[in-house]
């Protein structure tokens, strides 16, 4: 509920055809409700001729909720033909995250959740092997074990689901958890599970992208956190970073070097999402920074 004691920024992202006067009705509706803006941002897609905005206002009071105000906004979304949502900036997104038995991605999300940077709520943490219990423990976070096997991998996605369900989770993160989803798992949540991937996509799919670098003898490696589809590591991305390397790095000093950018991507990808700053456009994205 928006209050007059609770004020709260509002977030609208949305996307259409491109038509002349978009941004001008968008802030009338919002100044007609005594909405104040603070920031906006639009983009026109020049080949697609698709119009792309994410804006943001405060109201100092308001007697209306949320499901009110999108009813209000609901004509001109039509209108325009319109993909769009509206959020709350100050509600926490639930998060849960997926992780096998490497640390380090899980390491870097729990220690800016620890200090709040991320407007995020882990709610738990999920894993198909027990050995980063203790780390979840020391956060106070609830770790559960789906020890996911080809014989049984429909049974256990099914477990994970309900568990995701019953504790009203918004975003799943993988944060190096080394299972393929099924697509009846993938289609639950469209855009809205976060994959990290250690090279930069498209570039080394697969399970071994380090190896292949190093086979190639590249001269830079990266990191991509992208949106998961049912096309294995080729979701929307969201973002990705690269580091130099050289004809004296080892396959070892590859993946070292390459765990630095996974955990700085996967965050950085996280944060965006939360801070409702990415507009999926069908294999691209939109994003907002």
């Amino acid at each position: 509920m928006i209050s007059d004691t609770i004020p709260e920024n509002v977030v609208l992202l949305l996307s259409c055809a491109d038509r002349a006067g978009l941004v001008s009705r968008i802030s009338r509706f919002i100044y007609e409700r005594d909405g104040n803006i603070l920031d906006l941002d639009e983009h026109v897609d020049p080949v697609e001729k698709t119009f792309f905005i994410r804006v943001s206002w405060r109201y100092e009071s308001a007697s209306f909720s949320l499901s009110e105000l999108e009813a209000a906004f609901r004509p001109l979304g039509t209108e325009f033909d319109a993909s769009w949502q509206i959020r709350l900036s100050g509600r926490k997104t639930r998060t849960a995250i997926f992780v096998s038995r490497y640390d380090h991605c899980l390491q870097e999300l729990l220690w800016r959740h620890s200090i709040g940077e991320f407007p995020v709520d882990i709610a738990l943490i999920i894993s198909n092997h027990p050995d980063l219990a203790p780390l979840a423990a020391h956060h106070g976070i609830p770790f559960h074990v789906f020890p996911v096997s080809r014989d049984n991998k429909d049974e256990m996605e099914q477990h994970e689901l309900d568990l995701l369900e019953n504790n009203a989770i918004d975003i799943i993160v993988l944060a190096r958890y080394m299972q393929v989803l099924s697509s009846r798992f993938v289609d639950r949540y469209p855009a809205r599970i976060i994959n990290i991937h250690h090279s930069f996509l498209p570039a080394f799919v697969g399970s071994s992208p380090y190896r292949q670098a190093y086979e190639r003898g590249v001269k830079i490696i990266g990191a991509t956190s992208h949106y998961v589809t049912e096309e294995l590591d080729q979701g929307p991305i969201i973002e990705q970073d690269i580091m130099r390397v050289s004809h004296k790095d080892t396959l070892d000093d590859l993946v070292r070097k390459g765990r630095d950018l996974e955990r700085l991507v996967l965050a950085k990808a996280l944060r965006l999402h939360s801070e409702h700053r990415i507009l999926v456009n069908g294999r691209k994205t939109v994003v907002f920074e």
